[in-house]
């Protein structure tokens, strides 16, 4: 019994996860205004209704997708899970995590910065999402500024919550601006640039 149970677990999570994946096609596509429930379903091989199981909505499902493209950069972040990363290893992720948007990632970076747009105002479905999305990484980048101050690799002085709000709003700024313009925009150079004269102020 539970070898069975084993496997029905592993077919609900290969089928959520192919909902997932059915979703972040058609979005990349079709946008999420344009892309309905049933059409995610269709992709996927499931009815509608099994969708809804498994997300509630489709802003359940642009919530997984959003999950999943966070779920997908940590995985690429080469620290151990239960080690918490060097400055410049954060830094170096971030310009190879930049590299690797680029080159396989576009649409579910434009998906995300149109997304953050459309939820600006308190009360939209999502907004509550970003905002708390926003202040995880903030704290997480404030927490490694405060510890390299501590521990004397970085220079004091420095307010780890202004750098660490100045580097998010870079990120995002740069995301943007490749978006817009990408046969004039280098996402990777940019980023190895900013994170480069980050770290020479910080003195590392």
């Amino acid at each position: 019994m539970v070898g069975v149970k084993g496997q029905v677990q592993k077919r609900g999570v290969e089928r959520r996860r192919a909902m997932v994946d059915a979703a972040i096609e058609l979005f990349a596509r079709q946008g999420v205004r344009g892309t309905g429930v049933a059409a995610i379903a269709e992709r996927a091989g499931v009815t509608p209704s099994a969708l809804i199981h498994h997300f509630g909505s489709k802003d359940g499902v642009v919530r997984a997708v959003l999950a999943e493209a966070d779920r997908r950069a940590l995985e690429r972040l080469s620290v151990r899970p239960d080690a918490e990363p060097t400055l410049e290893q954060a830094f170096d992720w971030f310009v190879r995590d930049a590299g690797h948007t680029a080159a396989t990632e576009r649409e579910l970076a434009a998906l995300h910065t149109t997304l953050t747009a459309e939820n600006l105002a308190p009360g939209s479905a999502l907004h509550s999402w970003f905002r708390d999305r926003g202040r995880v990484l903030r704290d997480r980048l404030a927490a490694l500024f405060a510890r390299a101050v501590a521990d004397g690799s970085a220079r004091p002085g420095t307010d780890p919550a202004v750098l660490a709000a100045e580097a998010v709003a870079f990120i995002e700024g740069a995301h943007l601006l490749w978006l817009l313009d990408p046969e004039r925009i280098d996402l990777v150079a940019v980023h190895r640039g900013y994170f480069e004269g980050l770290a020479l102020r910080l003195g590392l």
